[in-house]
């Protein structure tokens, strides 16, 4: 019986036969093997001073704990023009969701609960939208229509968003391959949630409605590093733009993955690109090793069609005396189910993500739609806390378990009770399908769990509200007069100026293309050494120091100009930005007292430079090389601004070589 059942050994059984090995020895040919294919959806918020459908202001943010009023809403589904459901819309209607927002009267007004119509859409908001899709080399539609697109998570109060498609077709180059654009949306944001706690959801409103763009492409990406490239480069040419907005939140993806049998699986809301990669690989091959555990079962399993779980309820009493570790859960009056899985023997503990299995694919389910928070179940197939072998008897002779058969314990209150059972019968005949479509919710270690049915064309139907909005070809011709040099070109120009490729990242996602060009042509300094000092020592003061209020980018070019102007040389740079990034009120002169620099002439220098050469006593191995060394350590903090140190060094050099 599966007293004798080894499930870590199972685990790294299944693990083997899915082909599983790490992104880092994954090579294009694991990819090509498994059908890899990927696509991507880029949100950007534009940088309007008011929202897409309301004259509220956008872009102002509240903490937390900052609010005037709450709102309490309970979603339901509604049918579409063609009398349907929307499967997500039925799922999120089975949470029976407590939706709380939490609003302050300067970011909303009664617009976004649907009480009032909706303004003419922001016209500098479709103007942006434009540009961007002119820069992705899209074809502009000749009349925008703006649809309505159901969303029954609670995350936009009104239950649906206002969408419409300003570009179509267009692409963007990668290093080894060009990737289709699908097209470009214009829409409203959505809400952020704060929490998800059991039936009560609780969103904040500050961000409802402010404009964003979203751009589609087509699965053409064969790997992880390609989906990340595309997703960086999407991202690049829209701040290249300079009128969106930055910052945590401003920009999020959406990463659509499949391999070869499997379906289309989105990852939502990934924050950061470089998840992409890791989130991407372990994705592809979770969905392959759902298409393994469907042969299985399909193998084990007669008659799939008529499937179905056998359940008896587990007395209270029986938990606290076998099960102590849930003893506390009996206490609070929680339900107890044991459930027979006919044919599942082996599938509870059979690999999908590293460190997780498919039992993790229920449990994620049960906390989503039954809302039962975490445990929520235990398996007879538990790798790192295992049953005892008195529990599992004891639910084997209940359930009356046979060979091929597996179990597991649920518990929850009452009246989620029957949602649970459902859930739990309903993913176990998804696993005879294979791989169900769905969103997910993504993780910094690279693994995923369940988030919703991922949404069908029944979801969205036309805004009765908004009449379409012509566009007229010589308008069009007009915005294209104004736009930005493209992303690939200025990679070409950073390419031949020697800066770094390991740079461009940075400089292009801060937009700090244009402030590099710009410092270089006025100043003639070299842009090799304006590139690396924007993408190398800028990101390093980014991450180790406090922002001060008042900084923004162009401070630096008036840093250089002040350096050029008081004929200090730019590597005092290097001290000063620190302080300037602190305290960017502080004058530069002020700046100059507070790091200690004098100025000191060529002659002064000199002259330091020879009493350091006398000072110099070294070992009985130190070479000339040591000397130089020495006296450069020593000399260098009072040099640095009065003159260039690789002119220093050739100096100490020369004075050291003539009195070898």
């Amino acid at each position: 019986m599966l007293g004798n059942f080894d499930s870590r050994a199972n685990y790294e059984k299944t693990l083997k036969e899915a082909g599983y090995v790490s992104r880092l020895e994954a090579t294009q040919e694991t990819y090509d093997r498994i059908g890899f294919m990927s696509g991507l959806e880029v949100h950007q918020q534009l940088l309007t001073t008011k929202k897409l459908f309301c004259h509220c202001p956008a872009g102002i943010y509240h903490d937390d704990d900052e609010f005037d009023a709450e709102i309490i809403r309970h979603m339901r589904p509604t049918l579409s023009e063609l009398g349907e459901y929307d499967g997500t819309a039925l799922m999120e209607f089975k949470t029976r969701k407590e939706i709380i927002y939490r609003i302050k009267n300067i970011t909303t007004c009664t617009y976004e609960i649907d009480d009032t119509p909706p303004f003419p859409i922001n016209r500098e908001a479709l103007e942006i939208s434009i540009k961007l899709a002119l820069m992705c080399k899209m074809n502009i539609v000749g009349e925008v229509h703006i649809t309505r697109k159901q969303y029954l998570d609670g995350s936009i109060p009104t239950g649906f968003q206002r969408t419409a498609i300003v570009g179509v077709g267009g692409e963007i180059p990668l290093k080894n391959r060009k990737v289709r654009l699908m097209q470009l949306s214009v829409e409203e944001d959505s809400c952020r949630e704060i929490s998800d706690i059991g039936h009560v959801r609780v969103y904040k409103t500050d961000r409802l409605g402010m404009p964003l763009i979203e751009t589609v492409t087509y699965p053409d990406m064969k790997n992880p590093n390609e989906v990340k490239e595309a997703c960086d480069y999407i991202r690049f040419l829209n701040r290249s733009s300079g009128l969106v907005r930055t910052g945590i939140g401003a920009s999020r993806q959406d990463v659509n993955v499949s391999c070869r049998g499997g379906t289309r699986v989105e990852i939502k809301g990934v924050s950061h690109t470089k998840w992409i990669p890791e989130l991407t690989h372990n994705e592809v091959f979770r969905q392959w090793s759902l298409l393994l555990i469907r042969n299985k079962l399909l193998q084990s399993v007669q008659q799939p069609d008529l499937w179905k779980i056998e359940e008896v309820q587990v007395k209270n009493d029986d938990i606290s005396a076998l099960f102590p570790d849930l003893a506390h859960f009996a206490q609070q009056g929680f339900q107890f189910h044991a459930i027979r899985l006919p044919g599942f023997r082996g599938i509870l503990s059979h690999f999908t993500q590293p460190g997780r299995v498919f039992a993790d694919e229920i449990s994620d389910r049960l906390k989503v739609i039954a809302c039962i928070e975490k445990p929520n179940m235990q398996h007879a197939e538990e790798i790192f806390h295992p049953m005892t072998l008195e529990q599992i008897r004891y639910l084997e002779s209940i359930l009356k378990i046979g060979e091929q058969d597996s179990f597991l314990l649920l518990w929850g209150p009452q009246d989620d009770i029957p949602t649970a059972l459902e859930t739990v019968e309903e993913r176990c005949k998804l696993a005879f399908k294979g791989v169900p479509p769905e969103t997910r919710k993504s993780f910094p270690n690279g693994t995923t769990m369940f988030e919703r049915v991922l949404p069908g064309p029944d979801r969205m139907y036309p805004d009765t509200d908004s009449a379409p909005i012509p566009l007229s070809s010589a308008y069009i011709e007009s915005l294209k007069k104004d736009l930005p040099e493209d992303v690939f070109e200025r990679m070409k120009k950073m390419k031949e100026w020697g800066i770094g490729e390991h740079l461009f990242t940075y400089i292009l996602s801060k937009n700090l293309f244009p402030l590099l060009e710009e410092i270089s042509n006025l100043l003639s300094i070299p842009p090799k050494w304006i590139g690396h000092f924007l993408g190398q020592f800028l990101k390093y003061v980014e991450g180790h120091y406090k922002k001060g209020f008042g900084f923004n980018y162009h401070k630096i070019k008036e840093l250089f100009v002040f350096l050029r102007n008081e004929k200090i040389d730019e590597e005092l740079a290097y001290k000063i930005l620190p302080v300037l990034y602190e305290h960017p009120q502080m004058d530069f002169h002020s700046i100059l007292t507070t790091i200690g620099f004098k100025r000191t002439s060529q002659d002064e220098l000199m002259e330091k430079i020879r009493i350091l050469i006398g000072k110099f006593h070294p070992s009985k191995r130190a070479s000339a090389e040591d000397k130089v060394n020495w006296v450069l350590g020593q000399i260098r903090y009072q040099a640095l601004g009065n003159v260039k140190l690789t002119l220093l060094a050739k100096t100490v050099i020369k004075e050291i070589l003539g009195h070898e």
